[in-house]
C-alpha cells in the first residue's frame, strides 16, 4: 500500500508557525540585548580588579610639631601647634586605586554607601527626589566663592548626582574603565574602613597621617619643603590652577583627578600626600581637639563635632580642587571633615598596617 503524503499545512497554520517563530526570535534578541546592556553595570568596574596589593612604606615614628601657629595662617582648628609622638607604622605608598578597590568588591560583594538607597529617617529634611542612590559630584560652574552670593547652604559647584558611586564617579554616564591606577573616589568613611578590615589594615590616625605627610621635615609649609607649588615650573602635587571653580588650566599636567604617583614623593617615599584626593583618617573631628590632645599616639576625641545633624570624621591632604585663591588645604597641617556616610568625587583613602600585624 503506497505511503500517503502528509497534507501540506494550511496557509493559516503556516502563518501561525511564522508568527510563533518570529516572536521567539524577537524575545531572544530582546533577552540578549538586555543582558548586554545590563552587563557593564555588573562587570565593567570589576574588570579593572587588580590583585596586587598596595606597596607600603615603613614610617619610623618619632616626635614632631603638629598643627600650625603661624600668624598668617588663619585656620583655628590647627591651633595650638603642639608636640606629638607616634610609633612607627607601615603606610600605603599611594592612595588606594580603582583596581585595588575593585579587587575587594569582587572578593566580597561589598556595596558602598553611595550604591545604597538612603532612608528617610537618616535624612529627614532631604528632598524626596534625592532619596536615591548617588553621591556628591564636583561640577565646574561660573560662581562666586563668597558664600553670601550662593543662595544655598552648599557651594553651587557641588551637586548630588543620582547614580554617582565608585564605579561611576561623576554620574551614571561615567566609568572607571581604563582608570585602574586612578585613586578610587566616592568612598565614604564606612567604605574605607570595610576595605581596610578586608586587607588586614586600618585607617591612619590624624597624627600618623600628618607625621607621614611631613616626610621627616620640621615645620615646613608643604609636604616637600618651602617652595611654592609651581615655582620655577615645578609641580609637586595635583591641585587647581586657574579661576576656581570653573577654569582649571591643568598647568600641573591634569585637570581633575590624576593617576596615583604622578608627582615626586615626599621624604618618606609617599606619593600624593598633598592634593589629588582627600584621604580619610580614623579620628572623629573636633575643631578644639588640639587644646587637650595627648602627646603620645593621639587617636582623636571620643565623639565627633556635629555639623548639622551628623558627627564628622577627619579628612586630610587636600584634593585636585585645592587652590591658593580659595581652598589652600593641600598643606600638611590642614584639617577637613565630613560625615562618615558621605563620599564625594574628590575623596579617597590609604591604609596603615602596624608593625605587629
Amino acid at each position: 500500500m503506497p505511503k500517503r503524503t502528509p497534507p501540506a499545512p494550511s496557509p493559516k497554520a503556516r502563518l501561525g508557525v511564522y508568527i510563533a517563530g518570529g516572536a521567539f526570535v524577537v524575545l531572544l534578541c530582546a533577552f540578549v540585548a538586555l543582558s548586554w546592556w545590563q552587563r557593564p553595570l555588573v562587570d565593567e568596574a570589576l574588570a579593572e580588579a587588580d590583585d596586587v596589593p598596595p606597596e607600603q612604606v615603613w614610617i619610623p615614628g618619632g616626635s614632631f610639631v603638629m598643627g600650625n601657629d603661624a600668624p598668617a595662617h588663619d585656620a583655628a582648628d590647627e591651633r595650638p601647634a603642639h608636640e606629638v609622638i607616634v610609633n612607627g607604622f607601615f603606610l600605603d605608598k599611594t592612595e588606594v586605586t580603582n583596581g585595588q578597590y575593585a579587587a575587594f568588591v569582587k572578593a566580597t560583594g561589598y556595596v558602598t554607601v553611595a550604591e545604597r538607597t538612603p532612608r528617610r529617617e537618616q535624612y529627614p529634611n532631604a528632598d524626596p527626589d534625592l532619596l536615591v542612590p548617588g553621591s556628591a559630584v564636583f561640577v565646574p560652574v561660573q560662581a562666586s566663592t563668597d558664600p553670601r552670593e550662593w543662595g544655598t547652604p552648599h557651594p553651587p559647584w557641588w551637586q548630588y548626582v543620582p547614580g554617582a558611586n565608585w564605579r561611576h564617579p561623576d554620574g551614571p554616564k561615567s566609568s572607571i574603565t581604563g582608570r585602574k591606577n586612578y585613586p578610587v573616589v566616592q568612598i565614604a568613611w564606612t567604605d574605607a574602613v570595610a576595605y581596610c578590615e578586608w586587607a588586614g589594615k586600618r585607617l591612619p590616625t590624624e597624627a600618623e597621617w600628618e607625621f607621614a605627610a611631613r616626610g621627616g621635615l620640621k615645620q615646613q609649609q608643604y609636604c616637600w619643603g618651602g617652595d611654592v607649588q609651581g615655582q620655577g615650573g615645578v609641580w609637586r602635587a595635583n591641585t587647581f590652577q586657574g579661576e576656581f571653580p570653573h577654569g582649571d588650566t591643568a598647568a600641573d599636567g591634569y585637570a581633575g583627578l590624576a593617576p596615583v604617583a604622578q608627582y615626586p614623593p615626599n621624604g618618606y617615599g609617599l606619593h600624593d600626600m598633598s592634593g589629588n584626593v582627600w584621604e580619610w583618617c580614623a579620628d572623629w573631628y573636633d575643631s578644639k581637639y588640639y587644646t587637650s590632645a595627648p602627646k603620645e599616639n593621639p587617636k582623636g576625641p571620643a565623639e565627633g563635632e556635629q555639623d548639622g545633624t551628623q558627627p564628622q570624621r577627619v579628612r586630610r591632604g587636600g584634593s585636585f580642587l585645592c587652590t591658593d585663591s580659595y581652598c589652600r588645604r593641600y598643606v600638611p597641617s590642614a584639617r577637613d571633615k565630613n560625615p562618615e556616610d558621605s563620599g564625594a568625587s574628590h575623596t579617597g583613602f590609604r591604609c596603615v598596617k602596624d608593625k605587629s600585624q
